[in-house]
């Protein structure tokens, strides 16, 4: 089985996409990571949503999750505005800038071993140099287990 047979649409965004949006489209369709994609349509990063969560919780609650518990509620209607006026380009972290990408051709081991690597939730599929789609873990382990 190769990469191109396994790989569905998906949404991606621009990275200069407005950050409040690609946060909502991640909620909205519980997608575990968004491809984000050059001015060109090809694909730059991937974002995941467990990195949308990290940009908008604070980074002493980050360091001190005990101190999640005293915030109060309007504390937690606030979080989200960290990413109002932001572009998705602001909220990659640097270290994800390498792009999952496989090639159409690729076998899902390759692929596997991409994600694994990379430790991202979904990979970019090209075929002719274009975006073709994209692979979630959970649809690679489910072509995986078919066998």
């Amino acid at each position: 089985m190769r990469a191109e047979d396994i790989a569905e649409e998906f949404p991606v965004v621009p990275a200069d996409a407005d950050a409040l949006d690609a946060a909502r489209m991640l909620a909205q369709h519980r997608l575990p990571g968004i491809v984000v994609t050059d001015p060109e349509g090809l694909p730059y990063a991937v974002l995941p949503a467990s990195e949308v969560v990290r940009f908008i919780i604070p980074q002493y609650v980050q360091d001190d999750p005990a101190l999640a518990g005293v915030l109060d509620e309007s504390m937690a209607d606030r979080i989200a505005e960290k990413l109002h006026g932001k572009t998705v380009r602001e909220v990659l972290p640097k270290h994800l800038l390498d792009v999952p990408s496989a090639r159409a051709d690729d076998t899902i081991i390759e692929v596997a071993a991409l994600m694994a690597r990379l430790r991202s939730p979904l990979v970019a599929v090209l075929k002719d140099g274009k975006l073709h789609g994209v692979i979630t873990a959970s649809r690679l382990l489910e072509a995986a287990l078919r066998r």
